[in-house]
């Protein structure tokens, strides 16, 4: 019998069992475009289409000019957009993670608790290629590299442990309430705009502040930031030590309750699936 999984108890699994997550989450990864005539090259299509329209609307049509002077809009958009696809990503395949692996849940010495774990680190590989991507356009528009680049790995684990705690909440819903995955699907669209991505507060002249101030309480908005700051700024993770600290919070509340809500739920996984 599992026992329940705590914060620690979680850390404790990961370090134990960190060979079988990494090649499951390997296998993951390659069956993704196992039968696709074009294979891995699906994986860029999407983002980089996406990246080509929001350049086209706000750069080519609306003139929007990026916040960073010197700094082309699409080398100020690329910084932002790149973690949110991450993030997407790792919420709409996680939350469907328990029934796509349907056959592990159901024995009893698996632990179940490691499945979040493997699609995020799945969708993280996927990430990392994205942002070589991003740090070798930065280069051909002319910025030279920094020493906070390095922050690049800070942020991306931060975002990995938020979208952790939440994908805990949503796969444990979604085994018993199969309409989460869509409601994951629309709150995304919702997130995307709310989140400082393609704009940013200071394009609009009367943007009031109270909004700004509001949007940051959106706990993705400190990981966007903090790529642009890494990236674009020079800046380290310390000068934001406000945002920090509360995306830490908000971060480690969710992901107890995730894991509390998961361990309540889990014994009834294998019953519905």
């Amino acid at each position: 019998m599992e026992t329940d999984m705590n914060i620690i108890s979680l850390i404790r699994e990961i370090l134990k069992s960190r060979n079988i997550i990494w090649d499951l989450a390997k296998a993951d990864f390659r069956k993704r475009f196992v039968g696709s005539y074009f294979g891995v090259a699906w994986m860029f299509v999407q983002p980089v289409v996406t990246v080509l329209i929001y350049f086209l609307i706000f750069q080519m049509g609306f003139k929007s000019v990026p916040p960073v002077p010197g700094v082309p809009y699409v080398v100020w958009l690329v910084p932002g957009i790149v973690p949110w696809f991450f993030f997407a990503e790792s919420l709409n395949l996680g939350t469907s993670v328990l029934s796509e692996y349907n056959y592990l849940v159901k024995k009893v010495v698996f632990n179940v608790s490691i499945l979040p774990v493997i699609k995020v680190i799945s969708c993280l590989i996927v990430h990392g290629i994205f942002v070589v991507i991003m740090l070798v356009m930065t280069l051909a528009f002319g910025r030279l590299p920094m020493a906070s680049w390095i922050g690049i790995i800070y942020y991306s684990f931060c975002l990995s442990v938020f979208a952790l705690a939440i994908i805990y909440i949503t796969c444990a819903i979604n085994v018993f309430f199969k309409d989460m995955a869509q409601i994951v699907g629309i709150a995304l669209q919702f997130g995307m705009w709310m989140t400082p991505i393609m704009w940013d507060p200071t394009m609009f002249s009367y943007f009031p502040s109270k909004v700004e101030t509001i949007m940051k309480l959106n706990p993705v908005y400190y990981v966007v930031v903090g790529y642009r700051d890494s990236i674009l700024r020079g800046n380290y993770f310390f000068e934001r030590p406000g945002l920090t600290l509360y995306f830490w919070v908000v971060t480690i509340v969710l992901l107890f309750i995730g894991l509390r809500l998961f361990n309540k739920l889990r014994p009834h996984f294998s019953d519905v699936l």
